[in-house]
């Protein structure tokens, strides 16, 4: 069973996801820390928040 730890990082990580701005140096990050804790890749975050990848752009720069 995972940690109180954990799962309390993990929710606040959706919850900045939330309510964040995609396409943002800040969301990118928030989605590839709960990316690396959850281990699911970008496209899988994204459908768990409703979204497709081709909707939510990556900053500028980034592959």
């Amino acid at each position: 069973m995972p940690s109180s730890e954990f799962l309390r990082r993990r929710n606040a990580l959706w919850r900045q996801l939330r309510e964040g701005v995609p396409g943002t140096p800040e969301f990118e990050e928030t989605l590839a820390e709960l990316s690396r804790l959850i281990h699911w890749d970008r496209p899988r975050v994204l459908a768990a928040l409703g979204w497709r990848e081709p909707d939510v752009p990556r900053p500028q720069g980034e592959p």
